[in-house]
């Protein structure tokens, strides 16, 4: 019996300690890894990164230039099992890694804003954004605009002449970020 009473005790432990994982890393932090070179040179291929999950818990917009991880499937909705699902414990037990599907990139515009790229430069609203941590200048590509809705932000990788973002995937659902990276 009272060997019994131990293995209960460290299953109580152990039940406890993955319920509170699950919690923290659905609703406070939770690891990333960037995948790709679309956020050279401030962040690059492999690293590990964490993000702040408030903004996604609290539907909160995350301030320009944040770096922030978003879901890129923009063209489906998101759910309380999808943030489940996803979480490194569950993926882990499952066998089913889907870190491909979250982009890291910086916060451009927020509902209502208007993006403009003229002649490889950044504006919002008129105004041409200082962008210290762009890898290179654009491609001079033909003029582009865009007005970000309401409930949706624009993101833009920091290696313009090598990300997939807002550009080509479109606006991103304020439930598609996932956080904001911290650290």
């Amino acid at each position: 019996m009272k060997v019994w009473k131990e293995i209960r005790g460290w299953l109580l432990s152990i039940g406890i300690a993955f319920v509170l994982s699950l919690i923290i890393g659905i609703f406070v932090i939770q690891p990333y890894k960037v995948d790709g070179h679309s956020m050279d040179p401030t962040l690059h291929d492999k690293e590990r990164i964490y993000a702040q999950k408030w903004s996604h818990t609290f539907g909160q917009v995350p301030d320009y230039g944040d770096i922030v991880i978003i879901d890129s499937r923009v063209d489906r909705s998101r759910s309380f099992m999808d943030d489940l699902k996803e979480h490194p414990l569950i993926a882990l037990l499952t066998g089913e890694n889907k870190q491909e599907i979250f982009y890291v990139k910086r916060l451009i515009g927020k509902p209502g804003d208007k993006i403009e790229i003229k002649q490889g430069k950044v504006y919002r609203n008129g105004q041409l954004l200082d962008e210290p941590y762009i890898k290179e200048p654009m491609t001079v590509e033909p003029d582009q605009e865009y007005d970000v809705p309401d409930g949706d932000v624009f993101v833009m990788g920091d290696n313009r002449n090598n990300s997939k973002d807002s550009r080509m995937i479109g606006f991103i659902p304020l439930d598609h970020v996932m956080g904001v990276k911290v650290l």
